[in-house]
């Protein structure tokens, strides 16, 4: 276990937290306010932003998508060196912050920014930018990863850098109130499906990342088990903390990460528009099931200190069915069938695409091939 760990990210959480910009930008410097459509402009967050701004010079930017592509944001980068931008603000979920990061990136890059996607870029200087929680899910106010999609060729990739982390990020609790009941779910889903990436790989020694780790999925599945009970401050609250805290960077730190079920649900997203969430899961129990030997000890751990189960020989595996049946609570299919092509064509596919991006071996051991990627979705679909 060895690591070094920093969060810059200053966090203003709790009612009221909005105003709050007002002190974390300097007067002195032009804004550029990013959003997506127009339910801040409903719900009161917008009202609250241009208020806090309301000494500072800035002008906006809205219509990022709820899977945000460079052929949008690319117009957001020429607003940027068009009026010599010199903070972006971005107003919105996870979608919006990590679009606004790609905005931030580019924006100090001559050439084409989908460069920054493919590696053949590496952002080391961008525009500083804070974020705006209004959809706890990502936990992109408070990390230095982005995913951006390309819609002209169904691409959907990740990029990250310590440069475009968010200086600050506000996280008040009521800006959740006028959220679809969709949007909340998956922020659910998301957040839980972070965690499990960072810690349903191999056993480790480091009781810390472990302990925190199964508290935050402990936390979720109590959420999702009180969802009914969500129109509530407590509720709220701790759904926006406990999100933050599965991507802030503090669970992973020193231990293996697997991302395997991203990396495919991504593919998902690109190709048949599936919401982020919902594409993980619907890979996750498949891939689970796929890799059960090299994973089984720590689901046992899950099993015991997370679902409260009874030990026995076929921990491992009641454990992935308790991971589906949390995911069939709230509504969320684990299987994937409204593909347009027949089901070998779509599993091909998702396996082309992920094999031109280089996706060859994924997963904590680089063992998910892919060959053991198309058994998954040979289970995951339909």
């Amino acid at each position: 276990m060895q690591f070094t760990y920093v969060n810059p990210t200053v966090i203003h959480f709790g009612q009221g937290q909005i105003k709050s910009i007002r002190q974390a930008v300097d007067v002195s410097q032009k804004v550029l306010v990013i959003y997506g459509g127009g339910s801040i402009k409903r719900n009161g967050v917008y009202d609250q932003v241009v208020e806090a701004l309301q000494n500072h010079t800035w002008i906006e930017f809205s219509g990022v998508e709820a899977n945000p592509t460079k052929e949008t944001l690319d117009k957001a980068v020429a607003l940027v060196k068009e009026h010599n931008i010199e903070f972006i603000i971005a107003v919105g979920g996870g979608s919006v912050i990590d679009g606004s990061k790609y905005v931030a990136g580019a924006a100090k890059y001559q050439g084409d920014g989908w460069d920054i996607l493919t590696r053949e870029h590496t952002v080391t200087e961008a525009v500083p930018l804070g974020a705006v929680l209004t959809l706890p899910a990502t936990g992109s106010e408070s990390n230095m990863g982005a995913v951006i999609t390309r819609k002209a060729t169904q691409e959907k990739l990740s990029f990250g850098s310590p440069a475009v982390q968010p200086k600050f990020a506000v996280m008040d609790p009521d800006v959740m109130k006028s959220l679809p009941e969709r949007q909340l779910l998956n922020g659910l889903v998301d957040a839980w499906v972070h965690v499990c990436e960072q810690y349903i790989t191999m056993p480790t020694d480091a009781m810390v990342q472990d302990g925190y780790a199964e508290a935050l999925l402990k936390n979720l599945l109590t959420l999702g088990k009180q969802y009914n009970q969500r129109d509530n401050d407590s509720w709220r609250a701790n759904l926006m903390w406990t999100a933050n805290q599965a991507l802030n960077g503090l669970i992973g730190v020193g231990v293996p990460q697997d991302w395997a079920t991203h990396m495919i649900g991504h593919e998902f997203t690109a190709l048949w528009h599936v919401d982020h969430a919902r594409s993980l899961a619907i890979v996750q129990p498949s891939l689970l099931r796929n890799q059960i030997e090299v994973k089984r000890s720590k689901l046992e751990q899950m099993g015991k200190n997370v679902f409260a189960l009874e030990a026995s020989a076929d921990l491992a595996e009641r454990t992935i069915e308790a991971i589906e049946a949390f995911y069939h609570s709230l509504n969320i299919a684990t299987h994937f069938n409204d593909y347009q092509e027949n089901k070998t064509t779509a599993i091909d596919n998702v396996v082309a695409q992920l094999e031109s991006h280089g996706y060859l071996k994924l997963g904590e051991n680089k063992a998910i091939t892919l060959e053991k990627t198309r058994e998954i979705l040979e289970s995951a679909i339909q």
